[in-house]
């Protein structure tokens, strides 16, 4: 999901982020009009609609940035709870996956391209928690 909405954010935003960064943040939930509402006065944050990946998708923005979005938990996703998913900026996500088995990590879904975009991978750090890679094209 994540994919479709960085490569929106990125066609009309100037995007840079430091390698350790993070670059954007997703959202998983089963009630996205309550985490809109939760959001959106916690923090400011402006919700807009966009068709990610054939999803209902909302993104996030902070000053007009883009910063992340979220969409609707599926039946595929059984009984798994509500979820943020983080996206680190690194150099190069290749040999970022490639320590991550080193460092005593598990790369869950290798580094693919995002068009227009750059490329990513998720991985499993090794007290299993979860976070992706990115790196954003030039």
């Amino acid at each position: 999901m994540a994919e479709q909405a960085i490569q929106e954010a990125t066609t009309t935003h100037e995007w840079h982020a430091p390698h350790g960064s993070i670059c954007w943040t997703e959202l998983t939930t089963k009630d996205v009009e309550t985490a809109k509402k939760f959001y959106s006065e916690l923090l400011g944050w402006t919700m807009t609609k966009s068709a990610a990946a054939g999803v209902d998708y909302t993104e996030f923005q902070a000053g007009g940035r883009p910063i992340g979005g979220m969409f609707q938990m599926t039946p595929e996703f059984g009984d798994a709870p509500s979820h943020w998913m983080s996206y680190v900026a690194v150099d190069d996500v290749d040999a970022a996956a490639q320590r991550v088995a080193e460092l005593g990590g598990n790369v869950c879904v290798p580094p693919t391209d995002i068009p227009n975009t750059g490329r990513f991978c998720v991985i499993n750090d090794p007290t299993g928690a979860t976070i992706s890679l990115i790196t954003l094209r030039g």
